[in-house]
């Protein structure tokens, strides 16, 4: 394989200051995670302010690429070709190779840039750039330098060898995963959920999540569908813990004895209450839904403020000013818009009511709620002694 190693670049973790080695650690340790199922034996090193994913002698470099993509906190990466350091004139002779291999028949302009991380090394990095250009100029007569807007960057990094690169792959940004604490995901089979968990994912928080399940309204295909988008998410995020709660006998009581334009706010309040349970068991900070001002009528300014008003703990909404086209999109990009559009309903739109309260008085929702007092407790536990724990693993 021509490229020897990957050079991980981040921009956040760069002004942590003192806590900086923290993240830097735990990007290693992600990129060592995510990079475990592939075959052969891949090094993640730091190296003088760098991060270096050394790749074996044979690997699949478009699978390399593609599980690189996937780690929160690297924003690009750059294929690199290591060389020994047998002198100036040597590195030129390289340089060329690399040239010929990568860009061949070059053309445009381009520019060397030099960074002598081996402070010993008898060639100044201006010197560098001047002979190296020189012998790229011999070797591509069509090609021409400018050192203000070039069409490409040719990298020399001097180290106890030579690393030459010119290309960067964009990667996902954002924060490595377990530097901003844990949340628990409110997940259906819907297209804004799993978005929502990638987004908070993306900013370091490790995540699990919750499905209310409602056999035999809700059939085992829609369960599933869930588990698929949760192991879609697993893959950024390396694991979930999916709690799948049987909602069914507390969704019926609510509508035997609530009123039904109250449904949905009801219904999303006990989901929330469980939510929050599970949540504080497994040392949450807060609670992530897939939630958007407007898009439906449980989702208003004053329907939020009802479904909060049950929550002692924080609660997150990544898309809550997204409209539907944008976390469409943002479904595509990371691979969820397939399978959450499989016609499988849950059970949040099966209960729901003709016309359901757009504008909910929180006085009249607890009211209402009163009207559970006498089973809501025992079916309350009787969920939470249910409830099976899936371990789902990127």
């Amino acid at each position: 394989m021509f490229y020897h190693a990957m050079l991980i670049k981040y921009a956040e973790i760069a002004i942590k200051g003192k806590n900086r080695y923290v993240f830097e650690d735990a990007l290693v340790r992600e990129i060592t995670r995510t990079l475990k199922p592939l075959e052969g034996e891949y090094t993640v090193k730091k190296e003088s302010g760098r991060i270096f994913v050394f790749c074996p002698e044979e690997y699949d470099y478009e699978e390399t690429v593609e599980a690189l993509k996937r780690v929160f906190g690297i924003v690009e990466f750059c294929p690199v070709a290591v060389y020994a350091d047998q002198g100036i004139e040597k590195l030129c002779e390289d340089a060329v190779s690399y040239m010929t291999e990568v860009h061949p028949g070059y053309s445009g302009s381009f520019k060397v840039i030099t960074r002598r991380a081996l402070k010993t090394y008898p060639v100044p990095s201006m010197e560098v750039n001047a002979e190296v250009g020189g012998a790229v100029l011999q070797a591509f007569p069509d090609a021409h330098v400018d050192v203000h807007e070039p069409e490409l960057e040719l990298h020399i990094e001097i180290r106890d060898k030579i690393y030459i690169y010119s290309q960067s792959i964009k990667g996902p940004g954002g924060m490595p995963i377990g530097t901003a604490g844990k949340a628990m995901v409110l997940l259906s089979g819907g297209i804004d959920s799993p978005v929502a968990a990638y987004m908070i994912a993306k900013r370091g928080v490790e995540i699990e999540a919750i499905y209310f399940h409602a056999p035999p309204y809700t059939s085992e295909r829609a369960k599933q569908k869930v588990v698929d988008l949760a192991k879609i998410v697993a893959r950024y995020c390396g694991r979930i813990r999916l709690h799948v709660v049987n909602f069914t006998d507390i969704q019926l009581y609510i509508y035997e004895k609530c009123p039904h334009e109250e449904l949905t706010i009801i219904m999303r309040r006990y989901m929330m209450r469980l939510a929050e349970h599970f949540a504080r068991k497994d040392d949450c900070q807060g609670l992530v839904t897939g939630e958007s001002i407007g898009q439906v009528a449980s989702q208003t300014m004053k329907s939020l403020a009802a479904t909060n008003d049950v929550c002692t703990m924080p609660v997150y909404r990544p898309v809550i000013a997204f409209d539907k086209q944008e976390i469409v999109e943002m479904s595509w990009k990371i691979g969820t818009f397939d399978t959450s559009i499989l016609p499988y309903e849950d059970c949040c739109t099966i209960f729901v009511a003709k016309h359901p309260v757009t504008k909910p008085n929180i006085n009249v929702i607890r009211g209402s709620e009163t009207k559970l007092a006498e089973k809501i407790d025992e079916l309350m536990a009787e969920a939470i002694k249910t409830t099976e724990v899936i371990d789902i693993r990127g």
